[in-house]
């Protein structure tokens, strides 16, 4: 990404901050006054918008010396080669791109600089890690307002990395609609309608019209902390071949986000979980007890009916069907009465068909549509639901009704209590909150004995 691009973006989330301080401010003034709650985010979103300044003030200042630089650097450049039409290959626009602090195959090492903080206070490692933080946040607009002090924010490919690692993914968390985690607080409260006004024909002139107060409630999702460690020999850290980086901290990112996502789905509302989509009172259920994906008791049946109901009490559509992947491969394997497929692949342009398969077989993620609505795959989803522990379960949704807030994953390495065996503690740990009952009745899920079909 180029330093123009940066600048923009970084502008742009200025721009949403900016745009944050003035509603709490207009809400402050409607109230007024401003609550803890709103001078903790204010002052937080304040200190963002001051980072943000400094770093673009940087990168221009940066932008401009490459410009100076630019013309100097195309005099006295070694002659370039040229393409086949013979026009030559370097120009006056050329920019050098400065590398990361923690690149993909360098030799600085993210974990070990880690260790050598937590160990002896490494001015040099500190500042690598300093200066990968400011990378982070201009690069994938990272907010770092819910950590303090020593904690850093690891590099983005190693972020990336887990989302692909070889465990279930977070695809149902991936849906729903994600918000930056608020910095200074322990809960989330949302406030709700819980009862709305009401209009009636005026019987005659000059007599009193209908008259009906709203009715206001509001919902919370507390904070609650997902986190793992390992302790690690200093020796491993320190001369280790391989990127010990990679190793440890994209595994427990992988089972962070694994985790996250069974607890969104699954999460039981005691005991630090969340309340999970599966788990809330008050969403639309639906039996599906037959052995067909279409006609009479099919399971299209059970999946118009989750829709019907959505439409009927949310009065919006649904957006997405969230299933297990085996639930999907029995779909597959379905036939008509000429051993046809019955789900068939977007690109031949079935007849009514009841669902398409997409262009790639996900094991998890968009895998096609089934009654016109987008199909996602999710391992998470638990098979040992029913009176036979065997059954899985299908969630039809609007998913932008649900909400999360996440904060950044914060890695951390520590020598306290093992300094006496050469180890080091390693560790991950995230803060996020999640609220599926501001509109559940946009959520119909599909169980029965249905449901326990599975393919040989």
């Amino acid at each position: 990404m180029d330093r123009a691009t940066m600048i923009a973006q970084i502008k742009a989330r200025r721009s949403d901050k900016r745009d944050a301080l003035d509603a709490i401010l207009a809400d402050a003034k409607r109230s007024k006054g401003m609550t803890t709650g709103q001078r903790t985010m204010f002052d937080g979103i304040e200190a963002e918008i001051r980072a943000f300044d400094e770093r673009i003030t940087e990168l221009e200042e940066q932008q401009r010396a490459d410009d100076a630089a630019a013309p100097m650097a195309v005099r006295y450049a070694p002659a370039a080669r040229n393409n086949h039409s013979g026009a030559s290959m370097l120009t006056a626009s050329a920019r050098v791109t400065e590398p990361t602090t923690y690149p993909r195959e360098g030799r600085n090492s993210y974990f070990l600089d880690l260790a050598r903080v937590a160990q002896t206070g490494d001015s040099e490692a500190r500042k690598r890690l300093e200066r990968n933080n400011a990378e982070q946040r201009s690069s994938v607009g990272i907010n770092t307002t819910d950590g303090s002090g020593g904690e850093f924010v690891p590099p983005a490919w190693i972020v990336d990395q887990y989302v692909r690692y070889a465990r279930p993914h977070r695809t149902f968390a991936d849906l729903v609609t994600t918000n930056p985690l608020p910095a200074g607080t322990d809960v989330i409260n949302i406030p709700k309608v819980s009862g709305g006004t009401a209009t009636a024909v005026q019987g005659t002139q000059n007599t009193q019209i209908q008259v009906t107060d709203m009715q206001t409630t509001s919902i919370s999702a507390p904070v609650f902390t997902v986190a793992g460690g390992q302790v690690a020999s200093l020796q491993m850290i320190e001369q280790s071949p391989i990127r010990t980086d990679e190793v440890i901290l994209s595994d427990l990112a992988a089972a962070y986000a694994q985790n996250l996502d069974s607890l969104y789905l699954t999460g039981s509302g005691s005991a630090g979980q969340p309340t999970g989509i599966l788990t809330v009172a008050g969403t639309n259920s639906v039996t599906f007890t037959g052995t067909t994906l279409t006609g009479t008791g099919s399971l299209y049946t059970a999946v118009a009916s989750a829709i019907s109901k959505i439409w009927s009490t949310r009065f919006a559509a649904p957006t997405a069907i969230v299933m297990h992947p085996r639930r999907w491969a029995w779909a597959l394997a379905q036939v008509d009465t000429s051993n046809r497929p019955v789900i068939v692949p977007a690109a031949g342009g079935a007849f009514n068909a009841p669902g398409l398969l997409g262009p790639d077989l996900n094991a998890e993620g968009p895998v096609g549509t089934f009654a016109g609505l987008p199909v996602y795959l999710d391992p998470n989803i638990p098979t040992n639901k029913g009176t036979g522990s065997d059954e899985d379960r299908i969630i039809v949704l609007k998913a932008d009704d649900v909400y999360a807030w996440e904060g950044v994953i914060q890695p951390g390495a520590f020598q306290q209590t093992y300094a006496n065996q050469l180890s080091l503690f390693l560790r991950l740990h995230n803060y996020a909150a999640f609220q599926a009952a501001r509109y559940p009745q946009s959520i119909s899920v599909i169980s029965g004995t249905g449901l326990n079909q599975v393919l040989a």
